[in-house]
């Protein structure tokens, strides 16, 4: 029997849950080069004496708190005090410019903010000092002989201790928080301009909670790990890499870096894991990558196991006898050792934030790892829907969680009505009028319902390239193709009102090392863009995967980029998702010169 229709806030879970599990292990984060656990009790205590501590300072409830960390136990002491203060979390992301901070601060109104190292307030106090609203900023760590520009900077531990010292009147101020209330804002990544707030309330974040429950049931929910490393500023990494496993008594490991992730893997050995397509791409081209190195017997049994898991993905039960006993034999030899990468014991990796490409998936799926992928949005806490476990298609993104209605707008818009859609965008009634018509969310992309319900995404409308001709194509199917090329890393397409489609493309980093030291070359992208050879291996690259493709959505040229799409140049969000209007500015003149 679960809790979750009766939770009124997700403080009000937590508490519940920890005062449960006590002693037992619930966050963990490497620390002397050794993993370390934090249990319930001691963030639970944490949690409470930091409430307390922010209403000390004048936090009331209502009032907006920024949140400017990696991620690490006291994000979530962090986000779960300014909750249980009945304030509201205003989650921002590590790589924000000063700029970006200013904006969050002044359009959110926040009256304090915590930031976790002396690196981050680096860009977080110019802008605090500029923000009429902002009193003060709490630091988790000493922030020395950092200037305060003008504001208020009190310790973490100071803040914690005066917090002790006050009332402890958390579960009295927790038991007036109404579900419906705004828990946090989520600000969108900007991936098409400024970033908007996103109200989410707690029962959004608890909905999504429940419809993840009753995915992952069937498989066993008992004693689960996760491994975090998507930021949880994202509301993705928010509800499914924080709030859900809360729900569950999970435990979470928090990844050191993206570089670090397969070692982290291996210490945390996760059950379930969140990530993003961009993830699952790097990882097939590591694996593809290191079986071609190998060759042989080795590559031999690695495309047989690939071969005959998509087969019976295809067509269940087509194997035949001689087959079976092959994949009995593959299993051993292949599967588990590419299981054990993972950590050997993961029930289920989850793929959302952007557009899963199917080969990728049908990749994973054949070489015996659950891959399912879900859609979503941040306006909607963010969950839709998700694969089963025990059905998946995965040229889906499966049916909607239960508690949601689905329905397919005229023009093919996928329409969102429940309690997971948010309150509204801050601050904007426009923006909220044009995405909330009559309780249902207009997602923006385009969709429909196979035979059994499952959602399969077609294409975002924003995204959507239409040709001179008046074709309607998907940028994301065409990028998806190239970037699975050995010799591609990164690709972003272009013809909007043009008569065909030309491609902006970031060679692959390991190709074009290998290329530098077959050829003598200096391995710099910028250097070697005019490369014969290497614009010819490009090119070869192009045409496989035009073979795959209809007349209309063939690349017919081509244009290398100077430098890799990253969040640092502000091409990609913080989830590795393109920044299109970006790119663009930098290398439209580029893209137009091709036709």
């Amino acid at each position: 029997m679960t809790r979750y229709n009766e939770w009124r806030n997700l403080p009000e879970m937590f508490f519940e849950q920890a005062g449960k599990l006590g002693d037992a292990p619930f966050l963990w984060r490497k620390s002397d080069g050794a993993y370390r656990a934090w249990s319930w009790a001691e963030v639970a205590r944490q949690v409470s004496a930091l409430s307390r501590g922010l209403r000390a300072l004048g936090v009331a409830r209502g009032d907006r708190v920024v949140i400017v960390s990696e991620n690490r136990p006291e994000w979530v002491v962090a986000d779960l005090a300014v909750m249980a203060a009945g304030a509201i979390s205003v989650p921002a992301y590590t790589t924000n410019t000063v700029a970006d901070h200013l904006h969050i601060i002044e359009d959110s109104g926040s009256k304090a903010a915590i930031v976790s190292t002396a690196r981050l307030a680096e860009r977080l106090l110019p802008a605090a000092a500029r923000a009429d609203a902002l009193e003060q900023v709490i630091a988790i760590e000493a922030i020395d002989e950092a200037p305060s520009q003008g504001v208020s900077v009190l310790a973490w531990e100071d803040v914690l201790a005066r917090g002790e010292a006050a009332p402890d009147d958390v579960a009295e101020t927790v038991g007036g928080l109404e579900r419906g209330e705004t828990g946090c804002f989520i600000y969108t990544s900007g991936t098409g301009g400024a970033p908007k707030g996103v109200m989410l309330s707690h029962g959004a974040i608890l909905c999504n909670c429940l419809g993840a429950y009753h995915l992952l049931l069937e498989l066993g929910l008992e004693d689960e790990v996760f491994l975090c490393f998507l930021p949880l500023s994202h509301s993705y990494e928010h509800t499914a890499g924080l709030y859900f496993p809360i729900s569950i008594g999970a435990q979470v490991y928090y990844a050191e870096s993206i570089e670090k992730l397969a070692t982290n893997m291996q210490e945390a050995r996760p059950t379930l894991m969140t990530a993003v397509p961009r993830l699952y791409e790097t990882m097939h081209a590591r694996i593809t990558r290191d079986v071609e190195r190998a060759g042989g017997l080795k590559k031999s049994l690695f495309d047989k196991a690939v071969a005959l898991g998509r087969k019976e993905y295809e067509a269940p039960g087509s194997l035949g006898i001689g087959e079976r006993l092959t994949d009995c034999l593959v299993e051993r030899l292949v599967r588990n050792k590419v299981r054990g990468r993972f950590g050997g014991r993961l029930k289920a990796l989850i793929s959302g934030g952007a557009p899963l490409n199917v080969e990728i998936g049908l990749f994973f799926h054949a070489l015996g790892l659950r891959l399912l992928q879900g859609y979503g949005q941040t306006e909607s806490a963010p969950v839709v829907s998700c694969n089963m476990p025990h059905r998946v298609k995965m040229h889906t993104v499966g049916p909607p969680f239960p508690g949601v209605e689905l329905r397919i707008a005229e023009d093919g818009e996928i329409l969102i009505k429940g309690e997971l859609v948010m309150n509204g965008y801050w601050n904007n009634p426009e923006a909220t009028a044009e995405a909330l018509k009559d309780g249902w969310l207009h997602t923006g992309d385009i969709g429909r319902l196979d035979e059994d319900g499952y959602l399969q995404i077609t294409d975002r409308k924003k995204d959507i390239i239409v040709n001179s001709g008046g074709d309607n194509l998907s940028p994301q199917r065409v990028e998806g193709y190239l970037s699975m090329q050995p010799e591609i890393g990164q690709a972003m397409v272009y013809g909007d009102k043009r008569p065909h489609l030309v491609a902006l493309i970031v060679p692959d980093g390991e190709f074009l090392k290998t290329w530098a030291e077959e050829t003598g070359k200096p391995a710099d992208l910028a250097a070697m863009r005019d490369d014969p050879g290497l614009r010819g291996a490009i090119e070869k690259a192009i045409d496989r995967v035009n073979k795959e493709l209809s007349g209309i959505e063939r690349v017919r040229r081509f244009v290398l980029a100077e430098e890799l799409f990253s969040v640092d140049n502000e091409m990609m969000t913080p989830t590795l998702k393109i920044r299109r209007h970006v790119i663009r500015e930098k290398y439209g003149p580029a893209l137009e010169a091709l036709y």
